[in-house]
């Protein structure tokens, strides 16, 4: 048996009870206030540089230090890259008197700070400050790490001692691990990974050997129903706690690393800074089409403090090398439109200039850190074309125009796309290289190369003039409870022949839980919003038994949807009730609705109103089947 079984069971019981308590408090109840994480570092996605794409294992303190002078010297911190992290390989072993972690001080010599195991990275971290940047530093969830569960013989800087001595991630060592870190090695950012609740059982080859022990896998990365998620959600929040109580200044970052299970899209973003939504991306094309999609349906999972991440970026490498430039182009702006963070993952030393042009296009650069937050809509998706668009501070619209096949293809952008007046003009300023195109009303037409992505600043007139659509404020929506009873794996994604795996098994199966989740301008099934044959091309696409915050900061006057049961839904018996609230007091509700019945005009008073609530309540407390619901057309007006 795992020495993990204990705590698995303890927390299985703990949520047990914590279960009865949200059924007794109802938790589709207003609560008045944002929900979502506003703690750390992360009103903009994190930019910066990370270790392992480019050295994996094999890494250094003076690679390290040279990539982050590289990042300064070329004038990559000043527009925002400032996070040097260090990824996996720097650790040498757990000091088994105290538990202590204990720096390799062959590849990182200043952290020699007294004898064999007197260790310290401060000296490396004040190194990295005076430089005017931040650092950060990885651990896993688990006792053990990535490098341990996957790496071969030859993985350089594996932890070294005893068993106990090797397990060097988190688990059993928290609050110990987070103080030392955040307090005296002074790091800024932490990414957490999980491949020590993964991949450690009983049954693994390295823990039959007694190279490590045993920890009863919480995550089953195949199958959603062998997860543990409120173990995993309550293991991770044990470090958001620790963080919150190390860090009163607020300075960090915590950046979850669970591949996209453990239906993280739920909760990730109530608990930490940053979310990965895939397994690791590679160097290849298709691998990049799977990370995206993996993300791109998520945009309602994204605010300010909070972002989905489809991995670091890998540009300078294999498809997206100084020999695809296409490829690489299309990497860059389609992450920035995901509002991802932006962290390289190349060797800087050595950096051909019209890679570091990409890295450092400040236009592409200022739409991933718009100040609004808003992660870009699908106004547009098929296999071949996307037309991804993302509202901006200023009003204007970012439009991403996504060639994903191999053949040429000519694409008519439409004024419709971007919400604005057809009959008015628009002017589109390509952000690759600043040119403006010349104006134009109601469509255009484009020609892309195969893997092209063209991305322009639009200026025009809204077609909703006085105010906004929910779904063109994506960062102000959070889906506090989704209705998602039974998470389940996303078939939208793109699937490849694995890196690892290559054709020997049966092929890569749906893996990343999501499906179901709350959509802007679709379903949560990705079907058009469309209630009793009336089709809406603007709306939130939830399932019922779900309570949306909305950030309205007292900027609105009114509310409107039209609402009602979706023809998609899957339960065409339902009764569900739509209320508005607004800071926790109710404003208007609906009659009760079923499948096939007219939508619903639903209008409410929202001056001064902080934070509106949309509660759609089904007559379940449970969805065995589930009711899909719209808000159709859900706007906030200023009059």
């Amino acid at each position: 048996m795992g020495f993990g079984k204990g705590l698995a069971t303890g927390l299985a019981i703990v949520w047990l009870f914590a279960g009865v308590a949200n059924a007794a408090s109802d938790r589709l109840a207003p609560t008045g206030h944002w929900t979502a994480v506003a703690t750390g570092q992360a009103s903009t996605p994190p930019m910066g540089w990370n270790s392992w794409n480019a050295f994996h294992t094999d890494v250094t303190e003076q690679k390290v230090l040279d990539s982050a002078k590289a990042i300064v010297d070329s004038g990559l911190a000043a527009k925002g890259y400032r996070y040097i992290n260090l990824d996996d390989g720097w650790w040498l072993k757990r000091r088994a008197s105290d538990g202590r972690m204990i720096v390799r001080t062959a590849i990182f010599p200043s952290a020699a700070v007294g004898g064999a195991e007197e260790t310290s990275f401060r000296p490396f971290t004040d190194r990295i400050h005076a430089m005017g940047l931040k650092a950060g530093i990885y651990s896993d969830i688990g006792a053990n790490n990535c490098s341990q569960a996957f790496g071969g013989p030859d993985t350089p800087n594996l932890p070294e001692g005893m068993v106990a001595e090797r397990e060097v991630g988190l688990y059993g060592h928290i609050d110990q691990d987070i103080k030392l870190y955040f307090g005296d090695w002074a790091f800024d950012y932490i990414k957490v990974d999980a491949c020590g609740i993964r991949a450690f059982g009983s049954d693994s080859a390295k823990v039959k050997s007694g190279l490590y022990r045993a920890l009863d896998p919480l995550i089953d990365t195949k199958e959603i129903r062998r997860t543990d998620i409120p173990a995993v959600r309550a293991l991770y929040q044990q470090v958001a706690d620790a963080l919150h109580h190390t860090n009163p200044d607020n300075d960090y970052i915590f950046s979850i690393c669970a591949w996209g299970s453990a239906d993280v899209r739920a909760w990730a973003k109530d608990v930490g800074n940053v979310s990965r939504t895939s397994d690791d991306i590679t160097p290849s094309w298709t691998r990049m089409l799977a990370n995206f999609d993996s993300a791109v349906g998520r945009s309602l999972y994204a605010h300010p403090g909070s972002w989905n991440d489809p991995d670091m970026l890998f540009i300078g490498h294999g498809d997206f090398d100084e020999h695809h430039l296409t490829e690489a182009r299309s990497h860059f702006a389609l992450w920035s439109m995901l509002s991802a963070p932006l962290l390289i993952g190349y060797d800087l030393r050595q950096a051909p200039q019209p890679l570091m042009d990409i890295l450092g296009n400040s236009d592409i650069i200022a739409v991933d850190q718009d100040a609004a937050g808003n992660q870009a809509v699908l106004a547009y998706d098929t296999d071949d074309i996307q037309i991804l668009v993302k509202t901006l501070a200023n009003g204007h619209k970012a439009v991403a125009i996504f060639n994903r096949g191999l053949a040429p293809a000519e694409v008519t952008l439409t004024a419709h796309h971007l919400k604005f007046d057809g009959n008015a003009p628009v002017a589109l300023r390509d952000l690759w290289d600043g040119h403006s195109l010349p104006a134009f009303s109601g469509e255009t037409r484009m020609h892309l190369e195969p893997r092209q992505t063209l991305i322009f600043d639009a200026a025009g007139t809204r077609s909703l003039s006085d105010g906004l659509y929910l779904s063109e404020m994506t960062g102000r929506v959070n889906p506090a409870v989704d209705g998602v009873v039974t998470p389940q794996p996303d078939p939208t994604i793109h699937r490849m022949i694995t890196p690892w795996g290559g054709t020997t098994d049966t092929g890569e199966p749906p893996a990343y839980t999501g499906w179901g989740g709350a959509q802007a301008d679709a379903t949560p099934y990705r079907q058009m919003l469309r209630i009793n044959g009336t089709a809406y091309e603007t709306g939130l696409g939830v399932l019922s038994n779900s309570r949306l915050e909305v950030k309205a900061d007292g900027q609105f006057r009114r509310f409107v949807a039209e609402v009602g049961v979706d023809d998609s839904t899957f339960d065409a018996d339902d009764d569900v009730t739509f209320s508005v609230y607004g800071d926790g007091k109710l404003l208007t509700t609906s009659k009760a609705m079923r499948f096939g019945q007219p939508a619903q005009a639903l209008t409410a008073d929202v001056t001064g109103v902080r934070i509106v609530e949309l509660v759609a309540r089904g007559k379940a407390g449970k969805n065995k089947t589930p009711t899909v619901v719209t808000w159709g057309n859900a706007a906030l007006l200023n009059k």
